[in-house]
């Protein structure tokens, strides 16, 4: 025959041991209410003393020389042919002495050798030309 143990003769709800936070969380709300509406609002402007000069000059939009190279390996600088390399030299080392840098567009056709893409290249480098770009490359990525 079994015994019933006390639990089982007692009908009552178990005794909750944890703690009670609802009146905790309503101190808690009330003491930052109090603190937002006592704290004074932050009314203050710094002085500044600005200068009063001209603007800067306008910026001047550089010069674009379009440098093509033709599938036979021609150059054309601004459509006019150049006949020779020593004649491009010539034409970077004006481009690099005039006060306002010209940007270089090259343009190589799709099918020119690339040995006389990279003899421009190297010449620009050599030369001292910082603003060169290649133009209509997505026509080799067919």
């Amino acid at each position: 025959m079994a015994i019933p143990s006390l639990r089982e003769q007692n009908d009552d709800p178990d005794v909750m041991v944890d703690i009670n936070t609802t009146p905790l969380i309503d101190v808690m709300l009330v003491l930052l209410v109090m603190l937002i509406i006592t704290i004074p609002i932050q009314t203050h402007s710094v002085k500044l003393n600005l200068p009063n000069g001209t603007p800067p000059p306008a910026l001047t939009k550089p010069v674009v020389v379009t440098l093509d190279v033709a599938a036979d390996g021609n150059l054309f600088w601004n459509g006019v042919r150049i006949e020779n390399d020593a004649t491009l030299e010539q034409k970077f080392k004006s481009v690099v002495g005039a006060g306002n840098e010209a940007e270089i567009h090259l343009r190589p056709n799709k099918d020119a050798s690339y040995d006389r893409v990279a003899l421009v290249l190297s010449a620009a480098q050599r030369l001292g030309i910082k603003k060169l770009g290649l133009i209509g490359h997505e026509q080799f990525g067919e």
